[in-house]
């Protein structure tokens, strides 16, 4: 950040919305969204200023407390914040405060570094920093290091010995400090209404920077974050807002043209889409979704889309008696379901303070729940992804090993094996794990399970 807004009031308001932030009471986009909706003299700049030094407090929150002594103000994480994490100078601080914060600020800057923590070097909670730990040890790690360094290798950063020499705790330094990063901004073409090229010239001719994301066919990764819901190609339903690993999901799932499909967890239906223009808008595509509010995001994206085979529908839960009446029925179905949302943390970081062990374990329940549930769907023969935007394997492998030892009518598919087919240069093994680290996207888990013929 390079210079303070001329207007010394973006302080105080950057503290506000982090004292609002910090009771982790509601989500920090919403706290941001309340805040601007009540505060409409702040212009982009401003609002931009203190979202950007929100988020910083929220990324770094447990360096800038150690930093800043036991008793701390949300005010003074926040000057912390903007002298440590965001680079501003003292002398330009200095000149928007009162004589005591400019004595505090010299305090601040003189005090030593302290010696930090292994969870306070990776800014992340006890709790989870021990539970990552014990999951990405080296032998752990084997499978996985074993394909995606290879990722890091073709892009001439970092080779396989690389990363198979690193520590645990290093290993966690480096995924942390991706996490740390704000989120690239990656658009889907609708390949309904257009190819990718004819995408890029077009943002090109509108001299808006971009370039095709490594694996997903449809993807394309914009070095800016323009205001897009302005723009043509938005407007007509060209494009979508959509992280590269969520749209790798769709191939994994490869609904076919005239097949009944199920994206179990809609949502917004940003999967849904993605997988209606794979189906060519034939067949029946539902999108169900235990929230209306959710679902009603929908409507104008689908209006947008072209797409003339989505149903979307509201349901109670997982064993609403519209699911019983498809069960046997489906081709395929897509199982996005609630998580932890630990892989999303570039965008969403109060997550990692928000979430507990506790929700955690009412999560890992609920998602077996809804798993069983949705590949009572499938007929013979047809497949299931299940998927999580979560790091932890009690979300991820566990569940998906203790269904297939209870459901033997169902096997894996590889991963690898369904991207290469679709010439996707991607292999992490069996199942799909991404990182933000090795491949520059959310933090995705997925594995492909198959009901036998």
């Amino acid at each position: 950040m390079s210079r303070l807004p001329k207007t010394a009031t973006v302080i105080d308001a950057a503290a506000d919305v982090v004292a609002t932030m910090l009771d982790f009471t509601q989500p920090a986009d919403a706290v941001l969204s309340n805040y601007f909706r009540n505060n409409r003299e702040l212009g982009p700049h401003e609002r931009g200023f203190v979202a950007d030094t929100a988020y910083a407090v929220l990324r770094r929150k447990r360096f800038l407390e150690r930093l800043c002594g036991e008793k701390y103000t949300p005010r003074q994480l926040v000057l912390a914040a903007l002298m440590r994490v965001q680079g501003m100078s003292q002398r330009q601080l200095s000149e928007t405060l009162s004589a005591a914060e400019g004595k505090w600020l010299t305090e601040f800057k003189a005090r030593p570094e302290p010696e930090l923590t292994p969870a306070e070097q990776c800014d992340l909670p006890d709790w989870l920093y021990e539970k990552l730990a014990a999951q990405y040890s080296s032998a752990q790690r084997a499978e996985a290091d074993g394909h995606l360094p290879l990722l890091e290798r073709e892009g001439g950063r970092e080779s396989v010995e690389d990363f198979e020499s690193l520590s645990s705790h290093e290993w966690l330094l480096k995924l942390s400090r991706s996490l740390n990063q704000p989120a690239p901004l990656d658009l889907r073409v609708n390949s309904l209404k257009a190819t990718r090229d004819e995408v890029l010239e077009l943002l090109g001719k509108y001299r808006i920077t971009a370039e095709p994301c490594r694996y997903a066919p449809f993807g394309i990764r914009l070095k800016e974050k323009p205001a897009l819901s302005r723009e043509t190609l938005f407007i007509e339903g060209k494009i979508e807002v959509q992280d590269e690993g969520s749209q790798l999901l769709g191939h994994l799932l490869q609904p076919k043209r005239g097949e009944m499909v199920a994206d179990f967890c809609a949502g917004a239906g940003g999967k849904t889409l993605l997988l209606g223009a794979l189906m060519r808008s034939t067949g029946r595509l539902y999108a169900f979704d235990v929230s209306d509010k959710r679902l009603a995001k929908l409507k104008p994206r689908l209006a947008r889309s072209g797409l003339s085979n989505v149903h979307p529908a509201a349901i109670a839960s997982e064993n609403d008696i519209r699911i019983k009446r498809l069960a046997g029925k489906m081709d395929r179905v897509l199982v996005d379901a609630p998580c932890s949302g630990l892989g999303t943390l570039r965008r969403n970081p109060d997550l990692k303070w928000r979430q507990t062990p506790q929700s955690v374990e009412e999560l890992t329940r609920k998602q077996a729940a809804i798993l069983a549930a949705a590949a009572r769907l499938v007929k013979p023969g047809g497949r299931v992804v299940y998927a999580t935007c979560s790091l932890l394997h009690e979300e991820n492998e566990d569940i998906v090993g203790a269904f297939l030892v209870a459901h033997e009518e169902f096997h894996r598919l590889s991963c690898g094996d369904l991207l290469r087919q679709q010439s996707i240069a991607l292999d992490t093994g069996d199942d799909l794990r991404l990182f933000p680290h090795l491949h520059g996207t959310d933090g995705f888990y997925a594995a492909v399970l198959e009901r036998k013929k």
